[in-house]
């Protein structure tokens, strides 16, 4: 390779290198810094969709339908799916009954 065409390469290399950046930077452009209003809305509502995610990879593993898991719980296959689908309003001493009594683990809030 030709000097001149190894220095456009790493150039090439290093000016698509710079429109790399992290998720927090993304996040920051696209939500605003951490604290502000949008960006708290923003990290709220992943924390729901990641708790409905893993409730609902609790049920498949354990083999159960939101039926199964509802009536084990003592409620209902549409709250079940609400919380998988990220629906906000969710009683805690309902989702800690489904953990202990749907899947006989604790739950755990850490702050």
């Amino acid at each position: 390779m030709k000097l001149k065409e190894h220095f456009d390469l790493k150039n090439n290399i290093m000016t698509r290198n710079k429109k790399i950046t992290n998720f927090d930077v993304h996040l920051d452009k696209r939500y605003g810094k951490k604290g502000t209003k949008t960006r708290d809305k923003y990290e709220q509502g992943f924390e729901a969709f990641k708790l409905g995610a893993i409730l609902q990879e609790m049920r498949k593993e354990k083999g159960l339908t939101q039926e199964e898991l509802a009536l084990k719980c003592g409620t209902t296959k549409n709250y079940i799916s609400r919380i998988e689908n990220d629906a906000s309003d969710i009683r805690l001493s309902t989702l800690m009954r489904i953990f202990s009594d749907g899947f006989g683990k604790q739950l755990r809030i850490n702050f």
